[in-house]
């Protein structure tokens, strides 16, 4: 264990699961994150149809809706309060959820549709992300401006890193090499490196900072919901490429396609009560589709071909299915209270 404030510390709080009891947490070794690669090996249950799954942070549970039929399924208590972001395995059969008011992170088997384990993390666990491999959960901890890595087999923490302040973003880049944290309370994005599990820069992006996700092509793309744009950084030069202004509290991004046209950015504007398509160049971009949706527009996925949205609306309670190629509502699907997050499984 170090006191640098950029070395990883033993953690100190043992996570209590309802699965068992934890041991004493080791000290966090330098971890080998999956890349995109060893996720491509690995095998995928075919036995699982495709799930959406939403997180409603009023209702602290999670809504399961068929995603071929988009036909409600049913409810699973997360056990804890303020149910708020999802990860989702890529064999489909863990889903992760955080809940803000407990500080803790719920494990879903989603073939029971149970939540087996609560595991605590810190003061406002805020959003998780799963490593390319899914062998590690990365949790953000707003209250203690720390991240929480989880073994996702043994559901025990193995350490904790100090980032910047307020931590409410979390992605990993392609090759699993760096880790992108995004600070409300620091104005930027902390790149981690995932072997040392160090902060080694910190990129100033703009006011209050939240939801990062990863492109097809490796850019990091971010919202930051104090002002009024997105941004976008090179994952590899860690610098900011690009920005554009697409209206008040912008939320979650997507990628998808419109016909031959794609990848676009899609972005949840709630002001707007609308999806912003971006498309072009990072350094160059331009809207190139609007799409009118319900109100209070937040998370947001696509399928894996790109030709459906699903958008949650934390005011209007509802999830939209989106044909991307006409814009049009094909499905609207009532779920808890403020949903928050939409994840979809293969």
């Amino acid at each position: 264990m170090t006191q640098s404030p950029h070395r990883s510390i033993l953690a100190v709080s043992l996570a209590m699961t309802i699965a068992g009891c934890a041991e004493t947490a080791s000290l966090l070794e330098p971890a080998k994150i999956g890349s995109y690669a060893l996720k491509q090996d690995a095998p995928l249950s075919a036995s699982l149809p495709p799930r959406i799954y939403v997180a409603n942070e009023s209702t602290n549970d999670v809504s399961v809706i068929d995603a071929t039929t988009f036909q409600p399924i049913g409810t699973i208590p997360s056990l804890n309060h303020s149910t708020h972001d999802l990860a989702v395995s890529r064999d489909g059969r863990r889903l992760y959820a955080s809940n803000l008011a407990s500080g803790r992170v719920s494990v879903i088997d989603t073939v029971k549709r149970e939540t087996i384990a609560s595991i605590y993390t810190g003061e406002r666990c805020h959003v998780v992300a799963l490593s390319n491999d899914d062998s590690q959960l990365w949790v953000a901890n707003i209250g203690e401006n720390t991240i929480s890595i989880i073994d996702t087999k043994t559901f025990r923490i193995l350490g904790t890193i100090p980032v910047g302040k307020g931590p409410t973003g979390l992605t990993f880049s392609h090759d699993g090499r760096f880790a992108f944290v995004s600070g409300q309370g620091d104005k930027t994005v902390g790149v981690v490196d995932t072997a040392t599990h160090q902060v080694i820069k910190t990129i100033p992006v703009g006011a209050n900072p939240h939801f990062m996700v990863v492109s097809r092509d490796g850019h990091v793309w971010g919202v930051n919901t104090g002002q009024n744009d997105i941004y976008v950084l090179d994952s590899e030069t860690h610098e900011k490429v690009g920005t554009f202004i697409v209206g008040d509290k912008p939320q979650q991004i997507a990628f998808a396609f419109k016909g031959t046209s794609g990848s676009i950015a899609y972005v949840t504007v709630g002001s707007l009560n609308k999806v912003i398509g971006l498309g072009g160049d990072p350094s160059n971009l331009k809207i190139v589709d609007e799409i009118a949706v319900g109100e209070g527009p937040n998370g947001i996925w696509s399928n894996q071909e790109g030709t459906r949205l699903f958008v949650a609306h934390d005011k209007g309670n509802e999830i939209r299915v989106i044909d991307t190629g006409t814009g049009q509502t094909i499905a609207t699907v009532p779920v808890g209270r403020k949903p928050i997050r939409v994840v979809v499984s293969r």
